[in-house]
C-alpha cells in the first residue's frame, strides 16, 4: 500500500513538472514568434516584463474606500436658461 501511494505521487509530480514544462514551452514559442515578427517588420524587440508596484492593491484598496460623493468644487454649476422647469407629473406606468 505504501509503494502504491508513492507511486502514485511520483506519477502525480511527473504530470505536474511535465504540464508546467509544456506550458513554459508554448510560452516562450509565443515570445520566440513575436520577437520575430517585430524583427520581420523593422521594430525593435522589446523584452518581455510584468510589471508590478508592490503597493498597488493597497492603493486600490483606498480608493475603493474613499468617500463617492462629489467634492464641492467638482460640481458642474448649472447652465443659465435651465430654470424653467419647474414641476414633473409622474405618470403610471406603461404596459
Amino acid at each position: 500500500m505504501n509503494l502504491l501511494l508513492r507511486l502514485f505521487l511520483v506519477l502525480a509530480g511527473l504530470v505536474v513538472g511535465a504540464s508546467a514544462l509544456v506550458v513554459f514551452v508554448l510560452l516562450l514559442a509565443l515570445w520566440g514568434a513575436r520577437a520575430g515578427w517585430a524583427r520581420l517588420t523593422g521594430r525593435p524587440v522589446t523584452p518581455f516584463l510584468a510589471r508590478m508596484r508592490p503597493f498597488g492593491f493597497d492603493e486600490m484598496l483606498r480608493r475603493s474606500q474613499a468617500s463617492r460623493t462629489p467634492r464641492a468644487d467638482s460640481v458642474v454649476q448649472r447652465r443659465p436658461g435651465r430654470a424653467d422647469v419647474t414641476d414633473v407629473e409622474a405618470r403610471p406606468p406603461s404596459a
